[in-house]
């Protein structure tokens, strides 16, 4: 897992603004960062050479796009190959994180794919019972400092305080049984879990059968 903390170590490092990219030719691809708060964030590797637009609400980072993900759907419709959405759907409320997964299959192309990662609210449960931690105990370190249980279940609490605004605060939770489900109801076909995640579910959603190139790309099961 991207831990939470070392997400918005990165925001906070990001000091420089970031230099405009060149057009895209037709052939190269596109992905959308929702929510990644800034560039200085890194996205995966296979993402490399793709054309990578943020898009945030919080202007500190400043996104591409300045937009509520709850609004993608006021968006020029399949312009994107790819959205990667990494700790952030949580912030939304359950119906208003339907919207935003509507977006996505909105502004995706036919072949298009989301990767979406959020917190393991089961797994989670269990390091505290297991851990025998409160909520307020450390769960684990990161760049920023210690993370407890209840950063990771309600959100940051420092980055809350320190930028005014509620929408960092965490309103809905997911296990991999729910965001499959979550990821069906809004329009996705075929979805693929990750293994490994520590403390996070991290899937693969498209909105038709994947290619050949997507499969080797991402490292997917064959046909």
């Amino acid at each position: 897992m991207q831990a939470l903390g070392d997400i918005f170590a990165r925001r906070r490092a990001a000091q420089h603004p970031i230099e405009p990219q060149p057009p895209s030719s037709p052939e190269k691809h596109s992905v959308l960062n929702v929510g990644g708060g800034s560039k200085a964030t890194p996205i995966p590797d296979y993402f490399s050479g793709w054309r990578h637009d943020l898009l945030d609400i919080d202007p500190r980072g400043k996104p591409d796009v300045v937009c509520d993900a709850r609004e993608l759907n006021d968006m020029e419709p399949a312009q994107y190959d790819a959205i990667y959405c990494s700790h952030n759907l949580e912030h939304y409320y359950r119906h208003d994180g339907f919207k935003v997964l509507q977006g996505f299959v909105h502004i995706l192309k036919d072949e298009g794919f989301a990767e979406i990662r959020v917190p393991d609210i089961a797994l989670v449960i269990e390091a505290v019972r297991e851990r025998q931690l409160d909520l307020d105990d450390v769960l684990y370190e990161s760049a920023v400092g210690p993370i407890t249980a209840h950063d990771v279940i309600y959100g940051l609490q420092s980055e809350i305080v320190s930028s005014g605004q509620d929408f960092y605060a965490h309103k809905t939770g997911f296990t991999p049984k729910s965001l499959m489900k979550f990821l069906s109801d809004s329009g996705f076909r075929h979805i693929y879990l990750a293994e490994g995640a520590q403390l996070a579910v991290h899937a693969l959603a498209f909105k038709t059968e994947p290619t050949e190139w997507q499969r080797n790309l991402l490292d997917l099961p064959p046909r």
